[in-house]
């Protein structure tokens, strides 16, 4: 789409950025950022255009309110059988300290690199009890479980993002390789990426020391034990399920095993998840440890538990629309492309991608805009395309692992028990070691490429 609309086309996510800032609320500061937008777009009737664009993303998006459901559901029914707790016996054999835990939370996301969403969910619900148990905060464990998302999933070239973006190259058609084969190439210039999956465990052992808001995290955690913000505490904040007993460590792993083995296979998520909730229920009836009627509750409960996080997710993908009607993205590009060279190509596409992924939430939409620009616009200046390719996977990383509406951070949420602002609060400031890390690198890769 033509950037019609010049520098005005960042004012919805500018006003996203300072509600959240000033309010600590995500949805609301959501909304007030897509109403901005509508206003932009329609003027005075901005009302009708708002719910347009609104009813139109539900209906687009109804595979994700299936999906997220169905994650709810899954985390309900591993949590309130005792089946998390069963494989955290099995992790405590590992995990016999805090730092231990941590690393061994660290590992367990990168094992399963197939998808972001199934990392989060699978390293979330298991790790819960153990980093409980070892007073780590809900905090830093977020933190963990999303550092070894995207940034894990780009890296790996089997998994969904690298298929995807494999294809995005592909379609491009300017490279005398395939798609595949230049993603794989590519993968030793993602360095943000390989940055933030290694500055987690340097984080867990305290070689680099914790600080801001997430040392008041876990200070908070060792004194009182409270692994959630205080906050939670009042009223009902908190509602983890009590009174569960400990079920066989099978339980959590053979629907686990399962899901990710169908997720590559069929390539659907859902489909999958759907599955391991259906022999998750059979495993537990067979033994006797829940009825039909039970399990039907317990997913009604996991539905009802995400939502808040589908309202939030579609609330970023109402913003993302709203942003390509405004020609975000293409401003952007037009308005660095000028000041690109040779020797600062790769740091400033870096945060270009990085600060658009950010901004917008829309991180394979983003690539997907960037690929066909950014890849003959290198081949036209000189630079290696490989340099261009690993580049955007890894600005489109750093988006998944610090946009605190997207839907990688609320699903990580979602299984942590967390809220986004919390993980926004906490979590950004460690994150920026790496981005500052990683733009460092890009700036030395252009000068000695």
């Amino acid at each position: 789409m033509e950037a019609t609309y010049g520098l005005i086309s960042l004012l919805p996510v500018a006003v996203v950025i300072i509600c959240a800032i000033i309010t600590k609320r995500a949805a609301e500061s959501l909304i007030i950022g897509t109403l901005v937008g509508a206003i932009l777009i329609a003027g005075g009737g901005f009302w009708a255009t708002w719910f347009e664009y609104v009813l139109v993303e539900i209906g687009d998006s109804a595979y994700y309110i299936l999906m997220f459901g169905t994650f709810g559901a899954l985390i309900r029914l591993l949590d309130s059988s005792g089946a998390a707790m069963g494989f955290a016996d099995i992790g405590a054999k590992f995990a016999n300290s805090r730092k231990k835990t941590m690393l061994f939370t660290w590992v367990l996301g990168i094992i399963i690199f197939v998808e972001d969403y199934l990392n989060a969910l699978g390293v979330g619900v298991a790790m819960k009890s153990l980093t409980d148990k070892w007073k780590i905060s809900r905090e830093m464990l977020a933190f963990i479980t999303n550092s070894t998302g995207a940034a894990v999933c780009v890296l790996v070239p089997w998994s969904s993002w690298g298929v995807l973006y494999a294809s995005q190259i592909d379609s491009v058609g300017i490279l005398d390789m395939t798609g595949f084969q230049a993603y794989v190439s590519s993968i030793p210039y993602m360095l943000y990426a390989w940055i933030a999956v290694i500055v987690v465990p340097l984080l867990c052992c305290g070689i680099i020391p914790l600080f801001g808001p997430m040392k008041l995290a876990e200070e908070r955690v060792l004194a009182s034990g409270k692994v959630f913000p205080e906050a939670y505490y009042e009223g009902d904040g908190v509602t983890e399920l009590a009174g569960k007993q400990k079920a066989h460590a099978i339980n959590f792993i053979l629907p686990m095993l399962i899901l990710v083995v169908l997720a590559i296979v069929t390539e659907d998520i859902t489909f999958s998840v759907i599955i391991a909730i259906v022999l998750l229920i059979v495993m537990l009836l067979a033994q006797k440890r829940i009825t039909i009627g039970k399990a039907c509750d317990e997913i009604v409960e996991g539905f009802k538990d995400m939502l808040y996080v589908t309202m939030l997710v579609l609330l970023a993908f109402v913003l993302s629309d709203f942003n390509d009607a405004l020609g975000l993205t293409p401003y952007v590009i037009e308005s660095v492309t000028p000041i690109l060279s040779p020797a600062l190509f790769p740091v400033i596409v870096f945060l270009v991608v990085a600060a658009l992924a950010f901004c917008t939430g829309s991180f394979w939409g983003v690539a997907a805009i960037c690929f066909p620009i950014i890849l003959p616009l290198a081949v036209a200046m000189g630079v290696n395309p490989l340099i261009a390719i690993g580049t955007v996977a890894a600005g489109t990383s750093f988006g998944s692992h610090a946009c605190f509406y997207s839907d990688a951070v609320t699903v990580t949420c979602a299984a942590t028990g967390l809220k986004n602002i919390d993980y926004a609060k906490t979590s950004i400031p460690l994150i920026m070691i790496p981005f500052v890390l990683g733009t460092l690198a890009y700036l030395i890769l252009g000068f000695v490429a």
